[in-house]
């Protein structure tokens, strides 16, 4: 039987598996090297220690998280209203989402994953605006509406109490979505 091998993007993967599960401290490189299945040596062949991991971890969910989101809003198409909902929809998907939840929390300790998740946010944000703006022209609204949008997102993963029985949240989120977005995003006129 010969030698499992494993490759950047494997370590990579395993260790933002790792930070979903349990934030930046269960990224150790014994612990990870045991769940991929090889000793730990193999992974110096790739990285020069563990800072180069967490590293090459944020940049991977950096690009994923914008490039690789923007990339797909664009190919995909569509007006302003199905842009949102899909750039939303891939950044908060089930493989995005526990990562980003936990970056969040790491960036309140850390100073320079704060600055990355700055960046990721304003990006964020940026094209909130750009899309929002197709709507609106006041620059006061399409940040409230921007601000507003974005944190009900993000928001509504870190909210304990339970919705108002007998509504569903799909459907309480699209509701959302038409108060914030307002009726020239709805197909409302």
């Amino acid at each position: 039987m010969g030698a499992v091998r494993t490759t950047t993007a494997d370590w990579i993967d395993e260790g933002l598996r790792a930070l979903a599960r349990g934030g930046p401290d269960a990224v150790r490189v014994e612990a990870l090297a045991k769940s991929l299945g090889v000793t730990k040596g193999g992974f110096y062949g790739y990285f020069a220690d563990r800072n180069a991991l967490l590293a090459a971890m944020l940049d991977a969910w950096e690009r994923r998280s914008i490039d690789d989101v923007l990339e797909s809003v664009t190919r995909e198409g569509g007006d302003a209203r199905a842009k949102i909902q899909r750039a939303g929809a891939l950044t908060l998907s089930p493989e995005l989402l526990p990562i980003d939840l936990a970056i969040r929390d790491w960036a309140r300790r850390d100073d320079e994953v704060a600055a990355r998740l700055r960046r990721v946010d304003n990006q964020r944000m940026a094209l909130l605006r750009e899309m929002i703006g197709t709507y609106f022209t006041d620059p006061v609204e399409i940040e409230a509406r921007s601000l507003l949008a974005f944190c009900a997102r993000i928001g509504m993963h870190f909210l304990a109490a339970d919705p108002l029985d007998g509504t569903d949240r799909a459907e309480v989120m699209s509701r959302t979505a038409d108060l914030v977005l307002g009726s020239h995003l709805t197909g409302d006129r």
